[in-house]
């Protein structure tokens, strides 16, 4: 074996939420010529590209089958300051992008990434490959759209070029395809130009599911990133209560990058976990009421704490204890979003499992060009909750049935539950998907919705 990749057997390559475990045999490509060639060795068992690993659920997990690691892929290949336009291997992270952008020398263009995640370590194939979004979907859509280019590797020995002009079907399928399209080499972004690096931001604190959606409409027409905490655990009249954040670019100021690695973290995962429902409660009620964020224009803040509040602690995914957890997010189409959503936080309500972390944001109709994009116009609801076994599963069971027949879906990028029917009909377009799945490419997800055979290649 090339000692410019590394083989072995590891069980450490679990989801984010860490109630999926399990044994891979793992390849660790240093370039992109390497990584195309670990793709392409012939092996009894299939493959599946592996990022930074912050996918909740079992989207980048192949269990005994083969990883491809691809945070080796980790160079600049160009960047031309005019036009914004930032060639890059797959295996480079969001938060090194930023890094090179933060401080831009006098005169020079401010260029920002136009689509983040709610966390900033994740790579750019994994970026890609499950279409992310952000706080400004209603204004850019997701990252998908800034995609120029691909250089994509597949099992079959081939290196594909593909772009919206170029093998367009497969540039549509890999936006959002779930690393089942192939191993992706290096991608060209278009970067957008802004006023400043830096932030202004504010929050506004709400009383009820109505005021969030009036919030919502007015925040949406005038402030770039909106998002919003709700409370899960408050009843009657308060039902959904919470606090709004918004921000835009600071014009003509810049702010230094957040770290590329959090300063503090949970050093050790404790026995149980620390998230439970009296934890949530307190959690609730203390963080409605705290001192809110004011807008200043002297008192701009980073991108960090706005864009990407959990990475101020690292793995803090430990907290919730050996089990782990499981994150649900779903989107509510916009006729429905407002009944759905309310029957959603009622249902958490009733349940006593709570959510400390539940995010409600409102989708544009901005379009991707991916076939299994996940966003749709209308609301997304996002929650965690401790794996307590079948209590947890049965209601995470049931918050799903409750979107898909209000028309919505859950996205992959996060799931651990959703069926081959569930998928189906969330996502119309997979028919026209699955003729560029790679045949020797396979996911725990793709054999639980029926993309691909248990034993690997389509359906």
């Amino acid at each position: 074996m090339s000692a410019a990749c590394h083989e072995s057997w590891r069980s450490d390559y679990r989801s984010w939420g860490g109630a999926q475990v399990a044994e891979h045999r793992v390849e660790r490509p240093a370039s992109r010529d390497a990584a195309a060639a670990a793709l392409a060795t012939k092996r009894a068992t299939t493959a599946l590209p592996f990022g930074c690993g912050r996918s909740y659920g079992d989207v980048a997990l192949n269990p005994r089958g083969t990883l491809i690691d691809s945070r080796g892929l980790d160079r600049f290949i160009g960047f031309d300051r005019r036009t914004g336009i930032l060639r890059c291997e797959a295996g480079m992270t969001i938060a090194e992008i930023i890094s090179l952008l933060a401080r831009p020398r006098p005169g020079e263009t401010r260029w920002f990434l136009p689509v983040m995640p709610g966390t900033r370590f994740v790579t750019i194939g994994g970026a890609i490959a499950n279409d992310v979004h952000g706080k400004n979907h209603h204004r850019l859509g997701t990252f998908g759209r800034h995609v120029l280019a691909m250089e994509i590797a597949r099992t079959d020995g081939t290196r594909q070029i593909c772009s919206p002009t170029e093998n367009s079907g497969l540039y549509a399928a890999t936006i959002g395809g779930l690393g089942l399209t192939g191993l992706i080499l290096s991608a060209t972004l278009q970067l957008r130009q802004v006023s400043g690096t830096a932030l202004d931001a504010e929050e506004v604190r709400f009383g009820n599911l109505d005021e969030f959606f009036a919030l919502s409409a007015q925040s949406d027409a005038a402030w770039e990133y909106t998002a919003a905490w709700i409370d899960c655990r408050a009843p009657g009249p308060r039902l959904g209560r919470g606090i709004f954040s918004r921000a835009n670019h600071a014009d003509g100021i810049d702010a230094p990058a957040p770290p590329r690695a959090p300063r503090i973290g949970v050093p050790v995962t404790p026995p149980f976990s620390l998230v439970n429902g009296a934890g949530v409660r307190c959690f609730n009620a203390l963080y409605w009421r705290k001192p809110l964020a004011r807008r200043r224009a002297h008192a701009a803040r980073g991108c960090g704490p706005v864009l990407f509040p959990l990475d101020a602690v690292g793995s803090w995914n430990r907290l919730y204890g050996p089990r782990g957890f499981h994150q649900l997010q779903c989107v509510v189409p916009a006729p429905a979003m407002r009944s759905g959503v309310a029957e959603m936080v009622k249902m958490v309500a009733a349940s006593g499992e709570g959510s400390a972390f539940a995010v409600l944001k409102t989708f544009g109709d901005v379009p991707s060009p991916g076939l299994l994009s996940f966003p749709m116009p209308g609301a997304t609801l996002t929650l965690d909750f401790p794996d307590r076994g079948a209590t947890t599963q049965q209601l995470l069971g049931r918050l799903a049935a409750l979107a898909g027949d209000a028309g919505g879906r859950l996205y992959p990028a996060k799931d651990s539950i959703m069926t081959a029917e569930a998928f189906t009909r969330g996502f119309p377009r997979a028919d026209e998907f699955r003729p560029f799945i790679d045949p020797g490419l396979s996911s725990a997800l793709a054999r639980r919705v029926g993309l691909v055979r248990a034993a690997g290649g389509p359906t």
